[in-house]
Parts: C-alpha cells; structure tokens; sequence
C-alpha cells in the first residue's frame, strides 16, 4: 500500500478530537531512510534506530496532515517504499479550572535538589523534555521568570508557573546544569517553586532540525 493511502487510513481510525499524532515510519530499504527523513525534514521529523519519528499536527501548518498527505506522496513518486504505524496520539482536553496559588502549599526544600531528583528518575539515553516550573505564588512570578529567563520560560495561564524544554546534548532546550543555576538563585532568594518532567524523548537523533516539537492545546512547545 502506498504511503499516502496508509496515512490516509491512520487519519480516518482517529478520534474526533485528536490533536497530534505520533507515526512511526520505516523504510523497505534500510539505505532509503536517510532520503525519507530529507524529504520529510519540513515536519520536523526525528530519527530513532531503524526508524523515523513523524508528528503530524491536527491544527494543520507544515506538519499539519495536508502537509503530511503531500510529503508521504513524494515518497510514494520517489519509490521510497515504507511502512507507516501509528504510535501515540493526543486529544484535545479542557484545562481544568486552576486557581493561582497565593500561600504557600509547595514541599520547603531546594528546587535545584528537586531538579537533581527529577532528572536521576530518568532515562540515560533521554534527549529532550518538556516540564513545569511551579511558583508558589502569582506575585513571585515576575522576579521568578527574572532569575530563570536562560531556561526560556512560557507563562502557563492555566497554573501559576512556567513551563521550558530542557535537551540532554543538542537541539532545544536549556542544559540540565544551567537549568540547575537557575534553579539555585530561586533557592537564594527563597522563592518556593518545584520543577516537574511533563514529556521527555529518548535517544533522538535531529535530522536535519534542531529537535523534536510537542504540540499541546494547539500550541507549539
């Protein structure tokens, strides 16, 4: 089956509000993988052993599933023969109310300990993460996105804090250990906050990209 009609068959088996699709996709030829992931390159596509990682985007854009349609189709012209599955998908769900926290209700202790704590719990070979900054309180955030503004922080409207991606070597992402710096003049200062590991990659190779983009609530992360 072609790779066009195999992705047309993905789409139509998925739930009415999905919003992001993660495809697993690999090549007849081992030796035709490296051309796949140069035609896909547009979608951000991400390599992982034997086979390319695809994300398609239900909000449409380059990785939206025209776009997917179009560039599975060069594949098929190029007889680049593969084989497309379905790996994890996303739905779209309502953030529930969140009040902004004003008193304390964080666990005292270091953030950068919490940090420490946070990575051990990790895989060896994970590349990229997305994860949460929780200030205790909607009045430190100014000072809070001050201290941390190397970790490029984005303000969360549904809970009091931040969330930024961290990579373990290239792509996106602060370092692990500037990360930690950061953290440390929030200790200093004594400002009650923890960092969280929401979604993490592993063993990513960057093909031609500089990483891998989640999309959640429609929104490039």
């Amino acid at each position: 089956m072609k790779l066009r009609d195999q992705w047309d068959a993905v789409e139509r088996r998925l739930p009415p509000d999905w919003e992001t699709v993660t495809l697993r996709l690999r090549t007849e030829e081992a030796y035709e993988l490296s051309e796949a992931a140069r035609i896909l390159g547009p979608m951000g596509v991400g390599r992982a052993g034997d086979h390319l990682v695809v994300t398609v985007r239900r909000a449409g854009g380059a990785a939206g599933p025209q776009a997917a349609r179009r560039l599975f189709a060069r594949l098929d012209e190029g007889r680049v023969w593969s084989l497309l599955e379905q790996d994890v998908v996303d739905v779209a769900e309502p953030a529930p109310p969140a009040p902004e926290t004003e008193t304390g209700t964080l666990p005292s202790g270091s953030v950068a300990a919490g940090w420490d704590v946070a990575l051990a719990e990790l895989p060896a070979d994970w590349s990229d993460l997305l994860c949460f900054l929780e200030i205790e309180s909607s009045a430190l955030l100014p000072r809070a996105a001050l201290l941390c503004a190397p970790i490029n922080p984005a303000r969360d409207k549904t809970r009091t804090g931040f969330t930024f991606r961290a990579a373990q070597s290239v792509g996106y992402g602060v370092s692990p250990a500037m990360a930690r710096r950061c953290f440390e003049r929030l200790d200093a200062e004594g400002i009650p906050a923890r960092a969280t590991v929401l979604r993490l990659l592993s063993d990513v190779d960057h093909v031609a990209t500089q990483g891998a983009v989640w999309y959640v609530g429609g929104k490039a992360l």
